[in-house]
């Protein structure tokens, strides 16, 4: 069994630490806001034995807990999002020390297939001048970052696919709600709707961790989105 840190420990931490020996790893360390201020638990000695850290934190540590990782020598995942302003100063650091990297707005496996079935409708309507596109999503109301990274992603891949026409965009904050996005063309004529709904963390987790297996002994900075379907 490879050795694993979970950096944040909360319900996706906790998801994670059960999912983890399905996929080889057993949980050795287990980072939080009481064991871990101001990164004091992340010490060379703490990660001697660690082969990688998965980190699900929060946006305002997620960029230095990344950089702390980065100085000790340890490939990371990173599933906390809202942290992206500081993207190239985390890479510089990752490719200074010849970590492993890998980030995501989303590690759901279905939503990564989400964002390609996103990236071939936009691509139709980029010439449909009489289709307007439009996105809305939901989470529960303790996630902190509005609009999502995963809406963000979405927002990028229609605009990388051609379509370059004004999105309006909408976004709740409410209840115990996993997460659903969703994106859509109107016009006069018809409404085009597209969805994807989660229904817990599990796929979230189980992303993390193929992740995770998948960037053991490897170098260099991946975007999930871009590997997954390798893992």
């Amino acid at each position: 069994m490879k050795k694993l840190a979970l950096v944040g420990y909360g319900k996706m931490g906790r998801m994670i630490e059960q999912l983890a020996p399905e996929f080889g790893f057993d949980v050795d360390l287990k980072l939080d806001e009481f064991n871990n201020v101001d990164r004091c638990g992340m010490t060379a000695e703490s990660f001697s034995a660690i082969d990688v850290a998965i980190d699900f934190s929060t946006p305002a540590t997620a960029a230095d807990n990344a950089l702390k990782l980065a100085e000790l020598g340890v490939n990371t995942v990173v599933g906390t999002t809202g942290w992206l302003d500081r993207i190239d100063e985390v890479q510089s650091a990752a490719e200074r020390a010849e970590i492993g990297f890998v980030y995501g707005a989303n590690f759901s496996i279905g939503v990564n297939a989400f964002y390609r079935v996103v990236r071939a409708a936009a691509e139709v309507f980029a010439r449909e001048e009489d289709y307007d596109g439009w996105a809305y999503e939901a989470h529960h109301k303790m996630k902190k970052d509005a609009p999502s990274g995963t809406m963000l992603r979405l927002l990028d891949v229609m605009k990388e696919s051609g379509y370059e026409r004004p999105i309006d965009v909408a976004h709740n904050r409410v209840g115990a709600i996993p997460g659903t996005h969703e994106f859509g063309f109107d016009s006069e004529a018809d409404t085009i709707r597209v969805s994807h709904t989660a229904r817990s963390r599990i796929g979230f987790a189980r992303g993390a961790l193929r992740a995770a297996r998948w960037i053991q002994g490897r170098k260099g900075f991946y975007e999930f989105s871009n590997v997954w379907d390798q893992m």
